[in-house]
């Protein structure tokens, strides 16, 4: 049999409408088109509130954010903005590396080329393989980093701890039917436990903090070891300096940086590539210089048995010397999580063919010249410059330790925006600094927390001796955690071959737990520093998290459903005042609680009421016809609407004025076009298999309407809810929630200024949810 459309019915994807517990309408559709042989088996039926699957769908074909498919005149761009803001840590390691490695001074003649050894294959294997080639193709619509991993698992399994999975996740994870396999049963294992164990569930969340703790570590220590030990060089040349005068030197220069930020990767970047460019050129020169000079022959240091003579000969100093040997890839996980600063391609070709080389040409040099010098380990690098370019060298290494600080400070704003998203972070202020690229951000509150840090450790440090070990920590957990990560996405995502899995975890995976077991031995020489400044980062985001999903759940228990709404505003005693009335909420899904908290207190409701929730979405750009997006209450003559307001990542807030025009405009059109028709007109229209629209009715509301805004004008409510423990919870659990949670909540930016809505127009209900 057809229809009118020429479509067989028995072909026509079958749409069954599901009693709803909220009083919406929800509807599975069976993707199946019909033609699987004799439809066998039950298929199970889903609810999903309509209106948040509309809010997924686009008509624009804009794609996903991973960015890869721009011109390469654009990738050049990124990869030249790259060296300005991605590879200063990673480029000013040979500042520390030798002296990091050698902190008593070198025993052995050979232990130079073990130690070059250990160098050149720990870049290879974790700098190269594991981040350009590997780790990056781990990340998340385009954004990398501890959290963008736990965000692509949380989207292939329902690991997440927080019941919010949306429509669009379902886009993102783009399932599709495949043939059973050995691959595909580990899959599903895995994806078994992370959905069936709340512990796995807890642990991998957990995980995700320490890892994003560590980063942000990163951040506080890259500016701290990196700048004191470029200013150190005064010292080599001028004796009087005392750690002092070079001390507050480098504190200076710390908070000029941290200063500079607020005007954006973008500027940042093309302001600090020429000069990294000249550093990683002067550095491979310096290298060539002193590998034909003092000893060609430490190119035999490619051979690894040299790391094998060099473990049997020193034996636990060897093991303790890797803590050192760790700090040659402080900064490659920069590479990841700056990831959403530019993009795969373009780091992979400024890693390639200039940054790796660079370094390791460098690295050769030194090694050639400590085998005719090795008096001079403690002061390697500047050491080993020829001295007619001592001074500009100098210059070049102070400007390269300042930008190196910028790589793990633009990846901890990205991280930072990243755990805002999944309900992990504070709110924080959110700038976005270029128009070009979506992930260059700045977030104000999270720069100046940096700078009083780092000014702070730099301070209580002097040196870099002991930063080298703390700094060794947070770099080893860091890589740990990834890895750990990445062979989960490895097996469930991408189902690689076990034997590959196997080597990666016997090789790569090995080598940093090693590195690890090695700098943990240096705990009370300063190693404890960002395990502790961890353990602060990880409570903070534990106690936001947690009282954000008991807050969420409250609110998706507890939601109005559409009979008690009509309960409501069917009430005589309520009356009804012209006005239209904006009701924020966060609660997609459905009707915030809040809202009968307000009629209970105060017994007027305006002629129109809009149920505003923003969203954002995982797409660069939401065109202004597509943001809004409405769903009329039923019964219609109650004036009441809900309304979604997209945002895209790289769309900035409209200016309130416009919002309120684009928005009423939005529902007039809504009214007319898009409305469903009343019940007798909706029965013709499905007989007959067309839309049609009742103009009485439009009429009706569009006067409605404009009277509403003509005499009583658009105003905000918005719900303050305050989140106390239940009775009979537990002594943790209401400490956490009466008074960490709820003082967090206090110190951050509150909700409207995040919308920016005007103060004058405000009117805010408050309510207490007992979680």
């Amino acid at each position: 049999m057809e229809r009118g459309d020429g479509i067989a019915e028995e072909e026509r994807p079958k749409v069954v409408k599901v009693e709803s517990t909220d009083g919406y309408d929800h509807w599975d559709q069976d993707l199946d088109d019909g033609r699987a042989e004799g439809n066998k088996g039950l298929r199970k039926i889903k609810k999903f509130d309509s209106f948040d699957i509309k809010t997924a769908q686009f008509k624009s074909d804009q794609g996903r954010s991973s960015n890869q498919n721009l011109p390469w005149v654009m990738i050049l761009k990124l990869a030249i903005q790259s060296i300005g803001v991605v590879y200063g840590d990673l480029g000013t390691s040979p500042l520390y590396v030798m002296p990091g490695i050698f902190p008593d001074g070198i025993k052995h003649e050979d232990d130079i080329l073990a130690a070059l050894s250990l160098i050149f294959y720990s870049i290879i294997l974790i700098g190269l393989i594991k981040y350009v080639f590997i780790v990056l193709s781990a990340n998340d619509n385009g954004d990398g980093g501890t959290f963008a991993l736990y965000s692509l698992m949380c989207r292939y399994a329902k690991a997440s701890l927080t019941p919010n999975q949306q429509a669009e996740d379902k886009e993102v994870l783009n399932y599709r039917l495949e043939t059973p396999s050995r691959r595909l049963r580990r899959a599903s294992a895995i994806k078994s436990l992370l959905e069936n164990s709340k512990a796995a569930k807890y642990l991998l969340l957990f995980v995700t903090m320490l890892g994003t703790a560590m980063v942000i570590g990163d951040g506080v220590l890259t500016p701290c070891i990196s700048v004191l030990s470029a200013v150190r060089g005064i010292k080599e040349a001028a004796s009087s300096f005392g750690d002092d005068q070079i001390m507050w030197i480098s504190v200076v220069i710390l908070i000029l940086l941290f200063q500079v930020q607020r005007f954006g990767t973008h500027k940042v970047g093309y302001s600090f590539a020429p000069i990294l460019s000249i550093w990683f050129l002067s550095i491979a020169l310096i290298g060539i210089y002193n590998f034909a000079k003092h000893d060609s022959g430490v190119i035999k240091a490619v051979n690894p048995l040299y790391i094998v003579h060099y473990f049997r000969r020193n034996k636990k100093e060897a093991w303790i010397s890797l803590g050192g040997v760790i700090l040659c890839l402080t900064g490659s996980e920069a590479l990841f999580a700056d990831l959403g600063h530019f993009n795969i391609l373009s780091i992979q070709l400024s890693s390639c063919l200039l940054v790796f080389p660079s370094n390791i040409l460098a690295y050769f040099g030194q090694a050639a010249y400590l085998r005719k010098h090795t008096q001079d380990v403690a002061s390697t690098f500047y050491s080993s410059i020829p001295a007619p370019v001592y001074w500009p060298m100098f210059v070049i290494a102070v400007m390269a330790a300042i930008i190196a600080s910028q790589a793990l400070i633009s990846a901890t704003f990205a991280i930072v925006k990243q755990s805002v998203a999944l309900g992990c972070f504070p709110r924080v202020k959110v700038v976005y600094t270029s128009q070009n690229h979506e992930g260059q951000i700045y977030i104000p509150e999270v720069n100046n927390l940096l700078m009083l840090a780092c000014v702070g450790v730099t301070l209580g440090f002097k040196t870099t001796l002991k930063l080298g070990n703390a700094y060794g920590i947070a770099v080893a957990f860091v890589f740990t955690i990834t890895s750990t990560f990445l062979v989960i996405v490895m097996v469930m995502i991408w189902k690689t071959n076990i034997l590959l899995i196997i080597l990666y975890v016997l090789t790569i995976g090995l080598a940093e737990y090693v590195f690890l077991s090695s700098v943990l031995y240096k705990f009370v020489d300063g190693g404890y520093v960002p395990l502790v400044f961890a353990a602060v980062m990880v409570t903070i985001i534990f106690v936001w998290n947690y009282g954000y999903r008991k807050k969420y759940e409250y609110e998706l228990e507890n939601k109005v459903s559409r009979e008690a709404l009509v309960t409501i505003t069917s009430n005589t005693n309520i009356h009804r005042v012209s006005g239209v009335a904006l009701f924020y909420t966060e609660l997609v899904h459905g009707i915030s609680p809040i809202f009968t908290q307000y009629v209970a207190n105060v017994p007027a409701l305006h002629s129109v009421i809009i149920f505003v929730s923003i969203k954002s979405l995982p797409i660069s750009k939401v065109p202004l016809e597509e943001r809004f997006i409405f769903q009329q209450v039923e019964p219609e003559e109650l004036g009441i609407y809900r309304c979604a307001v997209r945002y895209g990542y790289r769309d900035a807030k409209m200016e309130q004025q416009f919002f309120e025009k684009a928005l009423i405009d939005r529902l007039k059109d809504f009214i007319r076009n898009d409305a469903p028709p009343t019940a007798n007109k909706r029965d013709e229209a499905s007989d007959h298999g067309i839309e049609m629209v009742n103009e009485e009715r439009v009429h009706r509301e569009i006067v409605l309407l404009d009277e509403a805004i003509k005499i009583g004008g658009i105003i905000y409510l918005m719900g303050e809810s305050e989140v106390i423990a239940s009775i009979g919870s537990g002594l943790a659990k209401r400490f956490v929630i009466n008074y960490l949670y709820n003082w967090l909540k206090r110190s951050v930016r509150q909700q409207e200024e995040v919308f920016n809505i005007p103060h004058k127009r405000l009117l805010k209900v408050g309510s207490t949810y007992e979680v």
